[in-house]
């Protein structure tokens, strides 16, 4: 609607080539209420105005010099590109008007002027022009507003297409389907034609009842909640999906019957996948990913509900744990995807000792248990765990490496030892504990008692705790002797704990316990702290500098950071690095070989000494060997404690010796408690000696008091100062002994007697002996075994049997194999022995010195 203020504010452009007609149609005008008037006398810039100003009139005369108004209009029909010209003209002429009109004008003027008329014929053409302007204006936003509502309708279809979503339009009044995207097509397996065709019931589920709000004059959109359902393809195969239900109100038809109604939109989604990942999650969190074997989770359930049945029927349920033995060292040595595997195909015979209705679960790496229902007595628990232990007897083929395993099967019964599930595996654990610490490739019934040791191991790792957080740990010091001097090299630092109300704890009770539990980490930076302190308060002190040797555990050099703590430690106490010594077990070198050089090599360059401890007990590589940068070998007690007496530990003890110097190394022997090991050992060029035979374990005060007072281990023998011939009797007849000495006193020897083989032992290692005589039957040992071991220790002596004995077989043999030189009987003929004995001592330089034979022949 054009109201009256839109037509007085109409612009208007009047064109004359008459100043005094301008200014009358001015007047004119403006006494009409207009109020947008314009003017020009040349009738050549209309329009460029026009084009500017968008004129809603121009008043134009046609007669006028220069260009007329005919060809003004011929100028403004491109700029008006409905054709529709906005202009009156002023013409006197009626032919002019006629022709007016046909060029385009809209409406005429006659002159003289009318003023009623002019100010009729603006105001109708005013309305005509705004009226024109509103509906060109108004069509081209309703094309524009379709334009895009027709995209957005496309948008809309492409979106609902291309969703995986299926999408159904119902109409519910007629409860028929109105449309169905592509999604819905793809999901049913439907052409749209068909399922269009067919009714929704045999679609969907039957719709949620409409709520009050989407009822007419509620709301025009209301989502009910979403459920999950299945819906049938057109093969008749079950999708589930996650369906969504929304109802629209829709408006009643103007002026029309219809009321409005209900329409009703499905959306189904399918869940397939979702549901496949549920199952997956489902069963990833009940079962062993490796194995298959249903997780500690799903066994505790089981247990559980294997409980609830026994209470009803008065059954008997077993709980067998089992733990592979040295399974680490075996994963360690081939890698974890052979011990994956490994436990993969020990599942599978575990899976085949017991019955279906048994059950098998994996608890941890290498732990797993069985839940076995039975109304029978405990024997049947020991017939399955002895089945369990020989389907471990065949090797386990990994990939070309066969593998041997044992296990330790700790076992508990319900309701005998618990009534509860964690109990009983809590308990059946604890007795495969002590299956293990039996000797392993066992079984063991739960007892109290293991129950006890269990509480006291709780006790004994949380005591450690706080004795690590409270400074209840101490360090002893047990020195080192260098051989060749007699003096204290140096020390080993020994960790003791004091504690409160126990006194001082024996290291084999408490450092298992912090091996186990990780503490070790923790406690092994500790000691090289208080080492290192140590070693800065003897260095201000008469003590003077002293070199102490550190343990470093395997899982304190895995998974700490020791180059760090040696070298702040260094820092913080101003020590020389030459007087720290690390000690690393083979183990803790060789699991992580690679990563040992390079961690051993940076602290080898800034001067700490490294050793390897128990040498000879691990496993190492002496490629590896070469390469690790070591100082010193360190021989295990285990060598040392019968090195005087079995030659397989003296031979070994001898090759670590060997092998060490070749190397450029030195090596020292630990557990050295008796003068004979003491002398064997130097005379077979071992560098330093530990132990009890110089010295015990003692507080740091004591061993200062020691290094200051000069100790050290009297002189070793000296070769020139002893008789050129020494001379052993062993025999445990006392008298014949003492005949025997006084039949060879003469001969000037130096006689040494011994009334067992175990003091010949140490009489051989204490001096450097030529012949021995020993007599054959003796309560602990034969002459023929003693002489046989005394041939691998010493070759080089003259052995000689001495027997009334007159079995002759064991003696004989003994001559074949080397061990004996010669057989005489008892009794004896004096003169003769001693011939003979002399003949032995010949026989001896001849065959080990024959300078010195040749020379006393002469």
């Amino acid at each position: 609607m054009i109201s009256q203020a839109d037509i007085y504010a109409a612009k208007i452009l009047i064109v004359d080539d008459q100043e005094v007609n301008l200014r009358l149609l001015e007047h004119l005008l403006g006494s009409g209420g207009y109020t947008a008037i314009s003017s020009t006398l040349d009738a050549r810039a209309v329009a460029g105005l026009h084009q500017r100003h968008q004129f809603d009139l121009i008043i134009l005369d046609l007669v006028m010099p220069g260009m007329s108004g005919y060809d003004v209009m011929d100028a403004l029909r491109p700029l008006e590109l409905e054709g529709y010209l906005p202009v009156l003209v002023i013409a006197a002429d009626p032919d002019a008007k006629l022709a007016a009109l046909e060029a385009g004008a809209r409406d005429f003027i006659s002159k003289p002027f009318d003023a009623l008329e002019v100010l009729t014929r603006i105001r109708n053409m005013l309305e005509v022009r705004l009226l024109h302007r509103a509906a060109r204006h108004y069509n081209t936003l309703l094309e524009r507003t379709v334009g895009q509502r027709t995209a957005e309708l496309q948008r809309f279809r492409g979106a609902m297409d291309a969703t995986t979503d299926a999408i159904f339009l119902v109409d519910v009044q007629g409860m028929t389907l109105v449309d169905a995207n592509d999604g819905a097509c793809r999901l049913l397996g439907y052409a749209r034609a068909e399922l269009l065709a067919l009714a929704p019931g045999t679609l969907l589920p039957p719709p949620p009842a409409p709520p009050l709000a989407a009822l007419p004059g509620g709301p025009a959109h209301l989502a009910t909640e979403v459920t999950e359902c299945e819906l049938l393809r057109r093969d008749l195969s079950p999708v589930p999906v996650e369906l969504g239900w929304h109802w629209y109100a829709q408006a009643p038809v103007a002026g029309g019957h219809a009321t409005g109604g209900l329409l009703l939109i499905a959306v189904a989604r399918d869940i397939s996948e979702r549901r496949q990942a549920q199952e997956r999650l489902k069963h990833l969190a009940h079962y062993d990913g490796l194995t298959g074997l249903p997780n500690r989770s799903l066994f505790y359930q089981t247990l559980a509900q294997a409980v609830e049945l026994a209470q009803e029927k008065s059954w008997r349920i077993v709980v067998l744990f089992i733990a592979l033995d040295r399974f680490k060292s075996i994963n360690d040595t081939l890698g974890a995807a052979l011990g994956d595997e490994l436990l993969r195909q020990f599942s599978n015979r575990l899976v085949e000792c017991v019955r279906l209705r048994d059950t098998v679960g994996r608890l941890g790496n290498d732990e797993f248990a069985l839940i076995l229902t039975m109304s029978r007595n405990q024997q049947e628990a020991v017939a399955v765990a002895n089945q369990v232990r020989e389907a471990l007897r065949a090797p386990f083929d990994l990939r070309g490496h066969a593998a041997t395993l044992t296990a330790s099967i700790g076992i508990a019964m319900y309701p005998d030892d618990a009534t509860d599930p964690e109990t009983l595996i809590k308990y059946a654990n604890t007795a495969m504990g002590g299956a293990k610490q039996a000797g392993r490739d066992g079984y063991r019934f739960f007892t109290a008692g293991m129950n006890v040791q269990v509480l006291a191991r709780l006790d004994l790792e949380l005591a450690l705790r706080h004795a690590l957080e409270h400074e209840q740990f101490i360090l002893y010091y047990q020195p080192k002797v260098d051989l060749r001097t007699g003096r204290i090299s140096g020390v080993e630092a020994l960790l003791r704990w004091r504690r409160p109300g126990y006194g001082l704890v024996a290291p084999a009770e408490f450092v298992p316990v912090l091996e186990d539990t990780g503490l070790i980490v923790r406690v092994g930076a500790w000691v090289i702290q208080a080492a290192c302190r140590q070693i800065a308060e003897w260095r201000d002190s008469e003590v003077g500098p002293v070199r102490v040797a550190v343990n470093v555990s395997s899982r304190q050099f895995a998974e700490g950071d020791l180059e760090g703590e040696v070298t702040r430690a260094l820092a913080q106490y101003d020590v020389a690095p030459e007087l720290l010594e690390l000690e690393l077990t083979e183990t803790a070198l060789m699991s992580n070989a690679e990563r040992t050089i390079v961690v051993l090599g940076k602290l080898k360059k800034i001067g700490v000494k490294v050793a390897i401890d128990d040498f000879g007990t691990g496993y190492s590589s002496l490629a590896y060997l070469q390469r690790f940068p070591i100082d010193k070998l360190k021989i295990d007690i285990a060598f040392v404690r019968n090195i005087t007496s079995n030659p397989n530990d003296a031979a070994i003890a001898l090759a670590i010796v060997s092998m060490a110097h070749s190397l450029k190394l030195s090596v020292v022997a630990e557990g050295v408690e008796s003068r004979p090991q003491l002398e064997y050992l130097r005379r077979n060029r071992c560098d330093e000696i530990q132990g009890f035979y110089f010295s015990r374990a003692l507080p740091a005060l004591e061993l200062g008091q020691m290094i200051a007072a000069g100790a050290g281990l009297p002189p070793g023998h000296d070769p020139a100062a002893q008789p050129a011939q020494t001379l052993l009797i062993v025999d445990d007849d006392v008298n014949v002994l003492s005949s025997l000495h006084r039949l060879f006193r003469p001969e000037g020897y130096q006689i040494l007697t011994a009334s067992t083989p175990a003091e010949g032992f140490e009489m051989l290692a204490l001096h450097r002996v030529h012949v021995i005589v020993c007599d054959q039957r003796m309560p602990s040992m034969s002459g023929t075994e003693f002489l046989s071991k005394v041939k691998e220790l010493y070759p080089e002596t003259i052995r000689i049997i001495l027997s009334g004995y007159t079995g002759l077989e064991a003696v004989l043999d003994s001559i074949n194999r080397g061990a004996i030189y010669r057989f005489y009987t008892k009794p004896w003929d004096d003169t003769q022995l001693r011939d003979n004995i002399r003949l032995a001592f010949q026989h001896y330089w001849m065959v080990n010195q024959p300078g010195l034979a040749r020379a006393a022949v002469r």
